[in-house]
């Protein structure tokens, strides 16, 4: 059990963790943080642009700053992007601050949604299925490593249907703390 007021949503790109963060947020009375969103208004460009500007190690840097401002705050939602897990500091920070839901979507379902959008740095340029399916074999393990929940979807379904069953399993799992002390 990892009691916590924090609940970090992990997993990969077109997973739809915005879209469930949102929905569980507002219903568990908790605020949203979505890293990429935070990470684009801080340098003022989309992260299709940090990608094409800095890298995927500038993306990274960035990504790992703005965890550790925020994963310590209390009584929030943390939407992490898809590489978050590549980092171990990132794992452990994600690890020890929130309870941790892994979104475990699979790459059919993903890639549907995901055809023909070109925002995505990681897979732009690629064949969209084999590219998600080798991230998959390089991040399962990973997400494994710091998820205290997965949440596995297969088939397309309603934000309603998804957000009650992440509900139903953070109700029998999650043992939601209403204090807790924050280290330096």
């Amino acid at each position: 059990m990892n009691p916590s007021p924090n609940l970090f949503l992990i997993g990969p790109t077109g997973a739809g963790k915005t879209t469930l963060g949102a929905w569980l947020a507002s219903r568990l009375g908790l605020a949203l943080l979505d890293l990429d969103r935070i990470i684009a208004v801080q340098a003022g460009m989309p992260i299709s642009q940090i990608f094409s500007r800095e890298g995927e190690d500038g993306f990274r840097a960035r990504e790992s700053a703005a965890l550790a401002e925020h994963c310590t705050h209390c009584g929030v939602l943390l939407v992490g992007g898809g590489g978050i897990v590549t980092r171990p500091d990132n794992r452990t920070r994600i690890a020890q601050n929130g309870y941790v839901l892994w979104l475990a979507t699979g790459v059919e379902l993903r890639a549907s949604r995901l055809e023909g959008d070109y925002s995505r740095p990681l897979l732009s340029g690629h064949d969209l299925r084999l590219r998600m399916q080798q991230l998959d074999d390089e991040r399962e393990s990973l997400y494994a490593e710091c998820a205290d929940l997965a949440l596995v979807q297969e088939t397309e379904m309603s934000i309603e249907v998804l957000g009650h069953r992440a509900l139903s399993l953070l109700a029998e799992r999650w043992q939601r703390s209403a204090l807790r002390e924050i280290a330096p």
